[in-house]
């Protein structure tokens, strides 16, 4: 820690007698140094990012050390969950929603020196949606059809169709900016034009961010010199890290049933914000009996949302009857669509062929809240005449091969992290094989319009199809486990998108 000390002035030492001299030296040498405020920060994560550059995976962890950290967007999302001006200063939209002109900051650099212009953002948005692009929301960009940039200063989208979400789409971690000359290598030593540069990463154990002394914002300038990402994955790590001062902050902390053990640290505080991490166990819609929609009716009505939240995360949680949140844009709640009621499951499953039940096997991920999930599950459905059982799976890598690309379960249950992801259930292909022609209906329409209102009544019809057609088991919504020191300011409580933004962290003098 930075100490300052004072010692009188000579001027001031040859004005006082020897004995006063002596005297006033021992009360400055007495008195308690003046303390600089903390400027460096031990953050902790439950999981390692598997790469850097969050345009080409979609681990959220990626997304949760670099984006608005090291990687910055045309616009970016706030605290609030609503979209800010970031490396364009302001946006025009043609009254057919089908030209986006954006005016670009100046005097903006990459953290290599490479100017950041609308050469570069064109760039950015051709590698995000051209035909060998990777990156984990390449839906994002598909209606851009071309791209002009007039002047260093101006980018010009030209649309196929409207897109309603685009410009909230282009403050997602998957549409940062990147430099033309160094982007290949952003996987493992990202550049960007954000308030902190990559120094380090020691696989397994840590990612080091240094202060950026030329970041060209001036009002979002990081007030931390460093910050070191530390990856513990045992809740039990984690607690024990934070007690004893090797973290300063956990803001995505594992262990619900572990809260209550800081209540009487004087050091740390506990917060529980929202977020759009939204567990839901899918089912393969295209895999028997899971392809009538009575049995996954019937499943959902089997279970009890707050038994399992009980049993799975301590009691906190928010339950759903959709893939939706409590904070998005047009919520309704669909908790009694298909209530939990024993009787009526075992006639849906009876007049469904299956008066004696089934068997099958649910692939559940390491992460805490899969297994615990699952076993209460498990209990519930028993009560119905339905077996199901349990597979440890590795995540990521084996759970992405098995549900994502092959398509190889009956049904997983994972906490889906992106916010307004409703759409995903229109993807073709997705893991759940869901087809429905009248939720795809919805959301193009969605798409069509940026007037709010109406984008909110096309979202509760989305909201009314799923929950009665349950391609997925909804669950519940996770909440943010927070703790950190009490002196540190500026993270965020609440989660509207994956992240750990910085710029506006600080230590209280």
């Amino acid at each position: 820690m930075n100490k300052v000390s004072f010692a009188p002035s000579g001027r001031f030492v040859r004005r006082l007698s020897l004995g006063a001299a002596l005297s006033a030296g021992l009360m400055i040498t007495a008195m308690t140094p003046a303390e600089a405020a903390k400027t460096t920060l031990n953050l902790g994560m439950s999981v390692e990012p598997t790469g850097l550059d969050p345009t080409i995976a979609a681990p959220v962890a990626i997304g949760q050390v670099t984006w608005q950290n090291v990687f910055e967007g045309l616009v970016r999302i706030d605290q609030a969950g609503k979209v800010q001006p970031q490396l364009a200063k302001s946006w025009e939209v043609s009254p057919d929603g089908l030209t986006y002109t954006f005016k670009l900051q100046t005097g903006v650099k990459f953290h290599d020196g490479e100017a950041f212009d609308a050469a570069s953002a064109k760039f950015s948005l051709d590698r995000a949606r051209g035909a060998d692009s990777v990156n984990p929301q390449k839906r994002f960009f598909a209606s851009i059809a071309s791209i002009e940039t007039p002047d260093a200063e101006t980018l010009v989208l030209h649309l196929s169709a409207p897109t309603g979400s685009l410009i909230y789409w282009l403050g997602w971690p998957a549409s940062v900016m990147v430099a033309p000359k160094t982007a290949a290598d952003d996987k493992t030593t990202p550049i960007g034009t954000g308030p902190f540069k990559f120094a380090g990463w020691a696989k397994g154990d840590k990612v080091e961010l240094a202060r950026n002394a030329d970041y060209w914002n001036k009002d979002a300038a990081a007030k931390l010199d460093k910050v070191t990402f530390r990856f513990i994955a045992d809740p039990q790590a984690q607690a024990a890290a934070l007690k004893s001062g090797d973290l300063d902050a956990f803001p995505e902390f594992a262990a619900p049933e572990l809260m209550s053990s800081f209540d009487d640290d004087a050091r740390l505080v506990t917060r529980i914000g929202n977020t759009e991490l939204k567990v839901v166990a899918g089912m393969n819609n295209a895999r028997k009996p899971f392809d009538d929609k009575r049995v996954r009716q019937a499943l959902m009505m089997a279970i009890d949302r707050k038994t399992v939240i009980d049993g799975a995360w301590s009691g906190l949680g928010t339950p759903i009857g959709s893939h939706y949140t409590p904070n998005d844009p047009g919520y309704q709640d669909m908790t009694s669509v298909l209530p939990y009621d024993v009787e009526k499951a075992k006639a849906l499953l009876a007049e469904a062929g299956y008066p004696n039940g089934f068997t099958f096997t649910i692939k559940s991920p390491q992460m805490a809240y899969a297994p615990r999930s699952a076993q209460v599950m498990q209990a519930m459905f028993a009560e119905i005449g339905v077996t199901m059982n349990i597979e440890p799976t590795e995540f990521p890598a084996k759970w992405v091969q098995d549900i994502m690309k092959d398509r190889n379960f009956d049904m997983t249950i994972v906490a889906h992290a992106e916010p307004l992801d409703i759409d995903i259930y229109a993807r073709d292909p997705y893991y759940f094989n869901y087809k429905n022609p009248a939720f795809n209906a919805l959301m193009k329409k969605v798409q069509e319009t940026t007037d709010p209102a109406a984008q909110n009544a096309i979202y509760a019809q989305a909201q009314k199809i799923l929950a009665e057609d349950v391609p997925a088991l909804y669950l519940f919504v996770m909440p943010k486990l927070g703790v950190w020191d009490r002196k540190l300011k500026g993270l965020w409580e609440n989660e509207p998108i994956p992240s750990n933004v910085l710029s506006g962290v600080s230590w209280e003098e």
